[in-house]
């Protein structure tokens, strides 16, 4: 799922292409993308783009009469910027929005259509769609504080939950948490002063760095590759590679539709963090470290 910095260099390309621009024309490819029904997703036809705004990980569009299109892209939805009049793939396209000098494209490649659009009049209307998350850019290490031990949660689960944090997803808490070498099943109340220092600023140093990190590889473009999984990343979803910090092999938790990557030298102390699905199939042999991990393996391929 894209997330803030994902996010954030979307506006900015954006801002740069369609603020200013009328919409001629919205083309839908499915009738469920749109979740809203009044005002009509037709009022937009004809009406000037007059900026852009983030809302946690959704895209705001505002435009003339007080209107503002939510755009929630969910896990696989993504932006294509393609010549005028660009065709709707049938496989992967849910809308066009068609301007004088170029398409905006709204794709998806899952067999799960879960992006969508909200179109709401006002900013009342508007605010309903934002979870409460705190913005770190707004927040100093006290606000930071209060905001992480408002609920006891683990930090994995802190961290990416809106109603706590804005735009921070799966893919950078773990980036967050391997750099302030922290275990994301460790609970937000229990942290100590320097425990909660060293989260701050690994949280606000991997948002900036990256966002400036996409930001350069677009340059004057426009995002085409966004990924949750990149070679640069410490650890997620890097499992079995290398640790950048310590050489030893990053590790995983496994969930339903996700899973959170850590490594255990930097993170845990060495301990293995229990994984549902091979914990249920171990039982009691589960191993507790590293070594132990190695030493299972081995015994069977003896």
């Amino acid at each position: 799922m894209p997330e803030y910095p994902d996010v954030t260099v979307y506006i900015e390309r954006l801002e740069a292409r369609v603020t200013g621009h009328v919409l001629e024309r919205l083309r839908l490819a499915s009738p469920f993308l749109v979740r809203t029904f009044d005002p009509p997703i037709s009022a937009l036809t004809g009406l000037t783009v007059r900026g852009f705004r983030r809302i946690g990980k959704r895209i705001v569009f505002a435009f003339d009469h007080d209107l503002f299109l939510v755009l929630h892209l969910m896990v696989a939805g993504r932006l294509r910027w393609r010549d005028p009049g660009a065709k709707l793939n049938r496989r992967l396209a849910l809308a066009g929005f068609d301007f004088a000098h170029g398409t905006l494209l709204l794709t998806e490649a899952s067999k799960k259509k879960r992006a969508s659009l909200h179109l709401v009049r006002g900013e009342a209307a508007l605010a309903e769609h934002d979870r409460g998350g705190a913005e770190l850019s707004g927040l100093d290490r006290e606000g930071f504080k209060a905001v992480l031990r408002r609920e006891n949660h683990t930090l994995k689960r802190t961290l990416t939950d809106p109603r706590l944090f804005s735009g921070i997803g799966n893919a950078y808490s773990d980036e967050i948490l391997h750099r302030a070498q922290l275990s994301p099943l460790t609970w937000s109340t229990r942290l100590d002063e320097d425990q909660i220092t060293r989260l701050y600023q690994a949280t606000l140093a991997c948002l900036t760095e990256w966002t400036e990190r996409l930001r350069a590889e677009v340059g004057d473009g426009f995002p085409d590759k966004v990924t949750a999984f990149r070679d640069e990343m410490a650890v997620h979803g890097r499992y079995k590679k290398p640790c950048p910090v310590c050489g030893d092999p990053v590790q995983r938790i496994q969930y339903a539709d996700n899973q959170t990557n850590y490594c255990p030298t930097c993170q845990t102390g060495g301990k293995l963090l229990a994984d549902r699905a091979l914990s249920r199939l171990l039982k009691g042999d589960w191993p507790r470290s590293l070594d132990a991990l190695e030493e299972h393996k081995a015994e069977r391929k003896v």
